[in-house]
Parts: C-alpha cells; sequence; structure tokens
C-alpha cells in the first residue's frame, strides 16, 4: 500500500465525524417526525397531495440505517488501520488497490472477492 497511514487516518476520521454528524440530524428529523405524527389527526393514507407519512418515516429509516451501517463500517477501518491489517483483503489476505480505497475508504476486500459474494 502506498498511501501515507496518517493521511488515511484523517480522512477515516474525517468521514467518520461527517457521518456521525449525518447519523445524529437524521434522527433527530426521525424524531420530529414521529411528533409531528402523534400531534396531526390528518388521513396520510389517502392524501392525493403527496407521499404519506408512513413513506417518508419508512424512507428515512432507510437513509438512517444505511448511515448507522457507514458509521460502523468507518469505525471497523479505523480499528484495522490500528491493527496494522487496513488495506489487507480478510478474506484472501492479498493488498486491496489503493484505487479500490480511494472510492471506499472502508473496504474490507479487494475487488475479486468482494465480487464473489
Amino acid at each position: 500500500m502506498d498511501r501515507d497511514f496518517s493521511a488515511v487516518r484523517a480522512e477515516l476520521l474525517a468521514s467518520r465525524d461527517a457521518t456521525e454528524a449525518q447519523v445524529r440530524a437524521l434522527d433527530d428529523d426521525l424524531r420530529a417526525l414521529f411528533e409531528a405524527s402523534r400531534s396531526s389527526n390528518a388521513d396520510d393514507e389517502h392524501d392525493p397531495e403527496g407521499s404519506t407519512i408512513a413513506f417518508e418515516r419508512a424512507q428515512l429509516t432507510a437513509v438512517l440505517t444505511a448511515a448507522r451501517r457507514r458509521l460502523t463500517e468507518l469505525d471497523v477501518a479505523v480499528q484495522r488501520l490500528d491493527a496494522g491489517t487496513y488495506g489487507v483483503c480478510e478474506r484472501c489476505s492479498r493488498p486491496i488497490p489503493d484505487e479500490r480505497l480511494a472510492a471506499r475508504p472502508s473496504a474490507r476486500t479487494c475487488v475479486a472477492c468482494a465480487s464473489r459474494r
């Protein structure tokens, strides 16, 4: 791996901080949506004016779940960096190409192993 580990750490931590902020904001939005739906007696199931509250809640929940998953992936990447295994495929133990790590810093497998799922 030709990348500077201190730069990799900085990138991972910056991505983690941004993702953590996104998780907090999405969680707040979801809480606000729940509060709004509790205080409203609107018939959102039959409202022709747009998406239902249930749809918005499901969509927001899906985005929040994805952000939490990314946060976990970034935490694991930092742990792998600390353990000296960052950039090494978990399946075949070959180096993960720098291009893949640049595109997906939390990658745990090389392209060949990732495509064999």
